[in-house]
Order: structure tokens, then C-alpha cells, then sequence
């Protein structure tokens, strides 16, 4: 009499999920958990500080204050469309306030990156004696706010107060700063003091972090210093750059604080100076809302343009230059 084997234990199937398996879909979903938690302040931030405004002002674009029955009848609010829109582009004064916002980024930006970076380049090659002290006095004025900044600079351009002026007509020299050729310049020197000393600290950091050996190495090559500092430490900070010149991008396209300021003292400032003035001036003095919202919207998609056609633009240079 034969007898049967006991049948088998079956085995897994090849659906159900192996033991680790488990155990990396467990670790995945508390990576997902801990991203979502370290996440959220952000998002709640963005949402708060710039969705909703920037949602608000889109929406107030397409309204208007209006006034039937010749202006006597109560004010309502009505739907313009791309009125408002059409006002603002039509509007020589705000053409030219982006003309001028243009030119100003045109002589700020490169300033601003190739003073800030060789000011670092100078600190971290050793020249510079007590490093320490001249990180902090290149950085306090940064820590002035901006106000107070441009009432200092208010008094030392200002005639029959200034010493600067005083002291240089003595000498013959008569320089009206806030004149027709020269208000702008002035404007870009509050802004530099400002924020020099800034960027510079960002440009240190970034080259505390390049490898001690490569710049050895240029060294026994026969680089110079400053042949070390152009070719060599200067190409290892591009992201650096590219980045302390987009920021500069987007502050010098709010240009608003030391216009406003200095429009106090000088008739070549008015009240439509830059684009924020004019969102200002639309918004406070003209109570037109939709017409500043407008403004705005424009405004921050001509930023948006500028700082995409930024990062292309270097994006393809390090592709070439990695070729």
C-alpha cells in the first residue's frame, strides 16, 4: 500500500509584497510625511504673502469705480474688462517709468555683482587685514534700513547743508546731485551702500566652500592672484552670482523708497518716477484701485519675463561651457 506525500506549503504569491518591500513603502511614506510637515510653513506662506495678493490685484484689474449720471450719481462698482490694462500700456508716464527702471538696472545690476564680488575676492585672498572688522563694516550698512538710509544720503546731497557739497565747492567744484543728469546716479549710490556689503558676505560664503587644493593647484601652475581670483575662483561661484544677480533684478524692478524720498528735494523726481510710485500714485492719490492693480500685475509679469530669460540664459551658458 503506497502512501501520499503530505502536500506542500504553498508558497508566497508573487503578488503579495515582500517583507522589505513593506518596509520601504513604510520608510517612503514617512519621508512623504516629514516633507510634507518641514513643507507646510512654506506653503502657508506662499499662499498668504503672495497668492492671495497677487490673486487679489488680478482680480481687482477688471473692476472700476464708476460714477453714472455725469458724476453725481452714487459710485458703484462695475466690470472693466482690459481696461485697465489698456489705460496702463497707453500711458506715456508709465512707459517711461519702465524705461527709466530699465536704465537703472542696467547701471546697478553689473555694479552691484562686480563690486560685491570683488570686494569678497579681496577678503578671501588675505590682502585685507583684520577681515573680521572689514566683513562688519562693509555689512552695517545694509543693517540701516532703507529709509533711514536715503535720509542720510537726503542730507549729504542737499545744498547749504551737505558738507560733501560744501567741501567741493571750495574746490570749485559744483555738483548738483539730484540735477537732471545725475538724480539716477544718486539713486544707484544709495542703493549700493545699501546693499553692497550684503552681497558681499553671500559672495564670501560661496568661496569658503572652494577646495583649498584647486586654488594650490592654479598656484604651482603659475596663476597669479589675480589670475586665480578671474579664472579659477570666479567660475567656481557662478550659481552664486547668477543668484545675487537675479535678487538684484527683482529688488531694483521695486525701485521705490529712495525716489519717494528724494522727490521731496528734487523737482526731476515725480510722482510717477518709477513703475511702484506710479502703482502708488495711482492707488493713494487717485483712488483709482483698479487702475494700480493693473499697474501691479504688469509689473510683476515684466519682473517674471526678466528673472525666466536670467536663468535660461545662464542655464545654456553652463551647458556651452561644460561642452
Amino acid at each position: 500500500m503506497t502512501t501520499t506525500a503530505p502536500p506542500a506549503r504553498a508558497t508566497r504569491t508573487a503578488d503579495a509584497p515582500a517583507p522589505d518591500g513593506r518596509a520601504r513603502t513604510r520608510a517612503r511614506r514617512r519621508e512623504h510625511m516629514a516633507c510634507g510637515v518641514l513643507m507646510t510653513p512654506f506653503l502657508i506662506l506662499l499662499v498668504t504673502v503672495f497668492l492671495i495678493p497677487v490673486g487679489t490685484a488680478v482680480w481687482l484689474s477688471f473692476f472700476s469705480d464708476d460714477q453714472p449720471g455725469l458724476g453725481f450719481g452714487s459710485e458703484r462698482t462695475v466690470f472693466v474688462g482690459l481696461r485697465s490694462y489698456t489705460a496702463v500700456l497707453t500711458d506715456p508716464t508709465f512707459l517711461g517709468s519702465l524705461g527709466l527702471v530699465a536704465l537703472y538696472c542696467l547701471i546697478y545690476i553689473p555694479l552691484m555683482v562686480i563690486g560685491a564680488l570683488s570686494l569678497a575676492l579681496l577678503l578671501d585672498s588675505g590682502v585685507v587685514r583684520l577681515r573680521a572688522w572689514a566683513q562688519l563694516g562693509l555689512f552695517l550698512p545694509h543693517a540701516v534700513p532703507g529709509i533711514i538710509a536715503a535720509l542720510i544720503w537726503l542730507y549729504l546731497y542737499t545744498p547749504g547743508l551737505s558738507p560733501v557739497v560744501d567741501v567741493l565747492s571750495k574746490g570749485d567744484i559744483h555738483i548738483d546731485f539730484l540735477g537732471v543728469n545725475t538724480v539716477l546716479p544718486s539713486i544707484v549710490n544709495i542703493a549700493l551702500w545699501s546693499n553692497l556689503g550684503y552681497n558681499m558676505v553671500i559672495f564670501y560664503a560661496a568661496l569658503q566652500a572652494v577646495p583649498r587644493e584647486v586654488i594650490e593647484a592654479a598656484v604651482v601652475d603659475g596663476a597669479g592672484p589675480v589670475r586665480t581670483a578671474l579664472q579659477v575662483k570666479a567660475p567656481l561661484v557662478r550659481s552664486s552670482i547668477v543668484m545675487v544677480a537675479m535678487f538684484t533684478l527683482i529688488w531694483a524692478m521695486q525701485l521705490f523708497t529712495e525716489p519717494m524720498l528724494l522727490s521731496q528735494s528734487s523737482p526731476m523726481i515725480n510722482s510717477r518716477f518709477s513703475p511702484s510710485m506710479y502703482i502708488y500714485d495711482a492707488a493713494f492719490t487717485r483712488n483709482n484701485y483698479g487702475l494700480a492693480a493693473a499697474a501691479s500685475v504688469i509689473l510683476l509679469l515684466c519682473t517674471v519675463a526678466l528673472s525666466y530669460g536670467v536663468t535660461r540664459w545662464t542655464n545654456r551658458s553652463q551647458k556651452e561651457a561644460a561642452r
